[in-house]
């Protein structure tokens, strides 16, 4: 199964028999809790999720974004009416960030039918609406481990033994700045793959055929395993569903560089090589 789908199969499939449980999980990086523009308008039936709150646990150690408790995590999903064998389509504002997250944690906590509305609210032409949905609640009970998952010793050995790529900008994976964490630069060995490179302009994926000469280009055709990290998780989320989509199955390191970089001991490298 495609894991994204486009706005006029959304369509088809709403108005089909089954139609799939709808997540919109607007966010933007240090900007405005994503809440208000839900309630302002979404797509028809879409429940609100949290990223910070509920896609994720509580930053420290683990990082910006860790992830989150899985029963906890299965709690949401259940509320949102999320079932073992019912369909679920997410979207977000458009970056397709926050969306990719959702996915992602669905696919690894074990649920098969999970897409990302490609190119998100901005895609869809249809009806808006303010009515804030009650579904029926769900039985969907997480089981992890159903995609790869690195943690940083892990990266640090795929970096050398396969292939990592960064997703982050190319300015914060040479290190010339850091906005967020508490040093910049790279994990040593991996290799820059900004996640904006993805997409086109409308935001949408590069079709697959477009996406796998890309990842070919970086090196995926030439590595056994290949892994994935960003800043904490999230556009790295992102990068794997991109691969996806392209037929290649990747990784997450999903404490990412802020993990990474958290801990002093690690080694950081600089420049525009992976060293």
């Amino acid at each position: 199964m495609k894991p994204i789908i486009t706005a006029s199969e959304y369509a088809s499939e709403s108005a089909g028999p089954r139609p799939p449980v709808l997540l919109d999980v607007r966010w933007q990086l240090g900007g405005p809790h994503g809440r208000p523009d839900y309630e302002a308008g979404h797509l028809p039936g879409a429940v609100f999720v949290d990223l910070d709150a509920e896609l994720a646990g509580p930053a420290g150690s683990g990082g910006r974004h860790p992830l989150p408790d899985p029963e906890e995590f299965g709690a949401v999903m259940r509320r949102a009416g999320v079932s073992r064998d019912t369909p679920v389509v997410v979207y977000d504002g458009g970056q397709g960030w926050a969306a990719a997250r959702a996915w992602w944690l669905l696919r690894w906590t074990g649920h098969e039918d999970v897409r990302v509305l490609d190119g998100g609210l901005a895609a869809w032409p249809g009806e808006i609406q303010k009515e804030v949905p009650a579904p029926a609640e769900g039985d969907f009970r997480p089981v992890p481990g159903a995609l790869p998952l690195l943690d940083a010793d892990g990266a640090a050995a795929l970096a050398r033994s396969g292939l990592l790529l960064d997703a982050r900008a190319a300015e914060r994976y040479r290190g010339d700045v850091e906005p967020i964490d508490r040093v910049g630069g790279h994990i040593p060995g991996a290799v820059s793959a900004p996640t904006s490179e993805n997409t086109g302009e409308d935001g949408r994926f590069l079709d697959a055929e477009a996406l796998a000469a890309r990842f070919e280009g970086l090196g995926a055709d030439r590595a056994d395993e290949i892994g994935v990290y960003c800043g904490s998780g999230v556009s790295g989320a992102h990068e794997v569903l991109a691969l996806a989509v392209a037929g290649i199955p990747a990784a997450l390191y999903a404490g990412s560089w802020s993990e990474w970089s958290g801990d002093a001991s690690r080694p950081v490298a600089t420049g525009p090589e992976p060293q």
